[in-house]
């Protein structure tokens, strides 16, 4: 018999905060030029684990990020070893499984990101893997929460339609890291850029970005006038979320990229993704009553 405690719906929301919480952490590593704060892996120097005074607040911050990706990990091997005590169902398990995967090799990237001083092809690729895990944390905790999904009730159009936004939602967000490898923010003073140049990829950036708005504005309407609730709800707080990426990247591209609004921007991607997948699914939501409002009935749900 398939269950879905309380315990469980928590463990696999605590999964995706983290997840996005270390995109953040990550985030203020490259952004303060930390990058290399720890020269090595995973020590943080040849002769300790821990920084030492001579790395001063770089150290630091390597460091509480790499302690960080460990919360990360022991939260997934929770999540995990409760999917499987509580006979959450083979496809909570696998997503379990795969989220506890990618997160042991996303440190693992992490130290080759390292050893190759912070390329900027390591990088884009470490970043990418936090886009994935996010994105599958997301659906793990929607079916963990909400539970699995109903029949075909949107007609095909309407599922394209919400598919093709996805597409674009995932090729502003390479195009995000092509344009951020091509800046200032290398992570650390010394490392190499991807040789585009920043001033061009922020305009080529904000091409997908504005199909992406135009896409998502589509779905609301299309969700608007056929539902169902849950994917309207969840529609629209995408719709937000991109109407404040689109903000936030006008103003640091016009303001000389300061690092508070570049880490902001990475953030909001992720949760961006996150919402995006919640969007996906809601056009066949296990039960809309439910899951008809984005962040209240989903915790509603919990106790199921």
């Amino acid at each position: 018999m398939l269950t879905r405690s309380r315990s469980l719906v928590v463990a696999a929301w605590t999964s995706l905060v983290t997840q996005i919480v270390i995109v953040g952490t990550g985030g203020a590593v490259r952004l303060t030029g930390s990058g290399l704060g720890c020269s090595q892996w995973p020590n943080c120097t040849p002769e300790s684990f821990t920084p030492v005074a001579e790395q001063g607040i770089h150290g630091i911050i390597e460091f509480a990020n790499r302690v960080w990706g460990g919360v990360v990990v022991l939260v997934a091997i929770v999540l995990l070893v409760m999917a499987i005590r509580q006979r959450a169902g083979r496809t909570i398990v696998a997503l379990a499984a795969l989220v506890l995967g990618l997160t042991i090799a996303q440190a693992l990237i992490g130290a080759v990101v390292v050893w190759m001083e912070l390329r900027p092809d390591t990088v884009g690729v470490h970043f990418f893997l936090s886009v994935i895990l996010v994105g599958i944390s997301a659906a793990l905790t929607w079916r963990v929460a909400v539970g699995p999904s109903g029949p075909r009730s949107a007609p095909r159009w309407q599922s394209a339609l919400v598919h093709l936004m996805t597409l674009a939602l995932a090729a502003v967000i390479v195009v995000g890291v092509l344009t951020t490898g091509s800046g200032p923010h290398a992570g650390d003073g010394g490392a190499a850029r991807n040789g585009l140049d920043p001033a061009v990829m922020q305009h080529v950036h904000a091409v997908p970005g504005y199909v992406l708005l135009g896409l998502v504005l589509a779905v609301v309407a299309a969700a608007a006038a056929r539902g169902p609730r849950a994917h309207l709800g969840w529609a629209l707080a995408l719709l937000g979320l991109i109407l404040v990426q689109i903000l936030v990247g006008i103003v640091q591209s016009n303001t000389g990229l300061p690092t508070l609004l570049v880490g902001i921007h990475m953030v909001l991607s992720v949760v961006s993704t996150a919402v995006g997948v919640a969007v996906v699914l809601s056009l066949r939501a296990a039960d809309r009553e439910r899951a008809s409002t984005p962040v209240g009935r989903v915790l509603a749900g919990s106790g199921a």
